[in-house]
């Protein structure tokens, strides 16, 4: 599967002359800030580690590592939540039976979600799915480079942190609804987009044909979750001080309309 982000360097005129074997682009910020920007994935297989050595050596070099959140404690973000009505109340006779369906092929009790909020189940299904695939979060790239930054002593700047994260999921309207129907939607497409970003860190040798990658996000959570999100990470990132970076992010803010990269380059 094709690296897009070399296609998509190039277009921007991004591209350094280094070629990185993982998803990565270089970006230059004016006032002396040097940005190596990593295509992420939060969880992963054991193959995708250790972290490619000149990854290492740019975070050795680097004199912070900013991510989205810090997720190398123990602590779940997740607190009590209000007594919702059982979700078959909440869904389509079809979408119910749909989760039931998922559950009963994940393993996972439908029980255990029928009054969660929407957006929490589905993130328990897209964990399962993901779990299924034979991906780990300890194996996720983020995971992997917050473990690494604290073995080099390196500063870990949060861009949102898991209680900022949280809040945004917990401000959806109809608690999510929206998340977990395309996620209902879209489920065989996603298990097909987990696969494409782990081969980005799996290949050898980056392609340069660019493929195109489905959008399973309606146009409201696609703004909410993704445009919205890489506004704000933009504003941050251009008050960071003098000095080199590396950012990790989830791949798919480095792709698609409004990406990272594209803000980034118009200042």
């Amino acid at each position: 599967m094709g690296h897009i982000f070399y296609q998509l360097a190039r277009w921007l005129g991004l591209l350094s002359p280094a070629e990185y074997h993982y998803p990565a682009i270089d970006i230059q910020l004016s006032g002396d800030r040097h940005l190596h920007l990593v295509g992420s994935i939060h969880m992963g297989t054991m193959d995708m580690q250790p972290l490619p050595e000149i990854l290492l050596k740019r975070l050795s070099q680097a004199d912070a590592l900013i991510v989205e959140a810090d997720i190398s404690g123990t602590d779940s973000p997740f607190g009590q939540t209000d007594d919702l009505s059982p979700l078959a109340e909440r869904l389509t006779e079809q979408q119910h039976q749909q989760v039931e369906s998922l559950c009963d092929e994940l393993g996972t009790s439908v029980h255990s979600m029928d009054r969660l909020p929407c957006w929490q189940v589905a993130l328990m299904l897209q964990a399962g799915q993901a779990q299924r695939l034979g991906l780990r979060g300890e194996y996720g790239i983020d995971y992997q480079l917050l473990q690494a930054a604290r073995g080099k002593q390196k500063e870990v700047i949060e861009l949102e942190g898991p209680q900022e994260q949280l809040a945004l999921l917990q401000q959806l309207p109809e608690n999510g609804r929206t998340l977990l129907e395309d996620t209902l939607t879209h489920w065989h497409t996603n298990a097909r987009l987990l696969q494409t970003m782990i081969s980005w860190w799996l290949e050898s040798q980056p392609s340069q044909a660019m493929e195109p990658l489905p959008n399973t996000f309606s146009n409201e959570l696609y703004d909410v979750l993704m445009h919205q999100r890489n506004q704000r990470w933009k504003q941050q990132l251009n008050a960071l001080p003098p000095g080199k970076y590396v950012v990790a992010v989830g791949a798919l803010h480095l792709y698609g309309e409004g990406n990272l990269p594209d803000l980034l380059s118009n200042k």
